[in-house]
């Protein structure tokens, strides 16, 4: 996938709703690994979306306790600043998210991104050396990021990267090109985590470019706990 392509499937917004299909996630994941912008278009996308979502959580909140204050006859309670201000809040977003971020002519996707609370961690040396390992604090479902520098023990075509749960389980997957062996690697967590517990990072070689995950070819792993707050 190239850049043209990535902006004009709005593939940003849509790999951080997981609505990209299978077929394409793992090309414009591979893309987005070497293109400055659209990695900056997903962080602001997934920036974005975690902002609406907590304001659309918060404004029936507000919209409630402000109800219990009012006679339940007063029909006009619903237009007032208490319950409107922060609906129009998120549908003003929407739009601006619109126009800022999945259009063709975005130039400003780092601004976008830097003036939203966004999460960032880091699994560093200590990780790697069997020190105490990195502790994620996200709220349930909020996307976020992991960065490190990926230091696989071997050399492979392409890499698997899944993200797995203490049994096991694959919450999700990223193909990683060879070319980012030695690199720095920012991987987005698009859709969350549900629960507290430990996670770990795992990648395979995929020398033949099968696609398929191989326990026997893992080239490094990284593990991590995470901390669901409300």
């Amino acid at each position: 996938m190239d850049h043209n392509e990535a902006i004009r499937l709005q593939a940003a917004e849509k790999y951080v709703l997981g609505e990209l299909p299978a077929e394409l996630r793992g090309a414009y994941e591979e893309h987005y690994f070497e293109c400055g912008e659209c990695a900056l278009e997903v962080k602001a996308a997934a920036a974005f979306i975690d902002t609406s979502r907590e304001e659309s959580r918060r404004a029936p909140e507000k919209a409630a306790s402000r109800s219990r204050e009012k006679a339940s006859g007063d029909w006009f309670f619903w237009l007032r600043p208490a319950f409107a201000v922060p609906a129009l809040a998120v549908l003003l977003g929407i739009v601006g998210y619109q126009n800022l971020v999945t259009l063709p002519h975005l130039r400003s996707a780092s601004s976008v991104a830097s003036s939203q609370p966004f999460s960032e961690f880091s699994l560093g040396s200590t990780n790697v050396r069997g020190g105490e390992a990195t502790k994620v604090q996200v709220r349930k479902d909020e996307a976020f990021a992991l960065d490190f520098d990926f230091l696989p023990t071997s050399s492979s075509d392409h890499y698997i990267c899944q993200l797995q749960d203490e049994t096991g389980r694959v919450i999700q997957q990223w193909l990683i090109p060879s070319e980012k062996t030695n690199q720095e690697i920012h991987l987005l967590v698009s859709g969350g985590l549900e629960r507290s517990g430990k996670y770990s990072v795992v990648f395979s070689g995929d020398r033949g470019g099968t696609g398929q995950w191989s326990k026997e070819n893992q080239v490094s792993r990284m593990d991590f706990t995470v901390e669901i707050r409300p």
